[in-house]
Parts: C-alpha cells; structure tokens; sequence
C-alpha cells in the first residue's frame, strides 16, 4: 500500500507519495487546490493510478504544539476531503516542512523561480518522510 501525503495550500497542494514498501517519499507535484471539485477529481485519479491507502494531511502547529487559524483551516478541509473520498486521512504535525524545503532547495543550489515550483512537493516529501520513519 502506497501512502500520499497533501501539503495544503490555498493555492497549490503539494503532493508526495510512498514507494511500495511505505519506506521513501519522492515528489509528486502539485495540485491546483481550487475549485475544490477539480482538486478531488485530480486527487482521485492520483490515488487510483498509484494505488494508495492512505493520505497524511500536513497540520500546522504553533510553536509551542498548539493549535491557531491556519490549523482549523486545514481541518475544515480535511472534514470536506474525509466527506468525498474513501480513504483514510491522518493529520501529521508539519511545523517546520516549507522551511527545511526551502533551505534544501536553496543548498541544491536552484534559482528562485524553480524552488517556488519545487516547494510545495518538497515540503509534502519532508512531511511524507518524518511519517513514514515515525511509523517504522
């Protein structure tokens, strides 16, 4: 069982995806986040072309493991995607991801343009991989 994980934004959604063994995340993109109808079909396909199991939504947290605005926003969507999909969503602590994307893009050296391309999926990999090795 393959395992994606969805890095939300308002207008992007990074995506990444497990290997087989549920062992490596690698990028996969991202998906336009509106209208939300358009974002599910994308969604769906995705899911049914690699076979996935399961999805891990980033939640961001405060600082201090708290929740604020941005994680009630998450949630709301989380609510929206568990009401049209069958599949399993798990939240996943994703304090720290789009920053340790960023830095990891920038030491490989890439121009501005092309890490914000990156970014989204990156991030997704980053939140993808600290679940997969917290879970083995």
């Amino acid at each position: 069982m393959r395992i994606l994980a969805l890095d939300y934004g308002t207008r992007r959604v990074g995506v990444a995806i497990s290997d087989e063994l549920g062992m490596l995340a690698r990028p996969l993109g991202f998906l336009t986040a509106e209208p939300f109808e358009r974002f599910v079909e994308d969604l769906r396909r995705l899911v049914e072309a690699h076979g996935v199991g399961q999805i891990v939504v980033g939640m961001p947290r405060n600082m201090n493991g708290s929740y604020g605005a941005a994680a009630e926003t998450v949630r709301a969507w989380m609510n929206r995607l568990e009401q049209v999909l069958s599949i399993p969503l798990v939240a996943w602590d994703e304090r720290l991801t789009t920053v340790q994307a960023q830095r990891m893009l920038h030491e490989a050296g890439l121009p501005g343009r092309k890490q914000r391309i990156r970014l989204d999926s990156s991030a997704a990999t980053i939140l993808l991989q600290s679940y997969l090795d917290r879970a083995s």
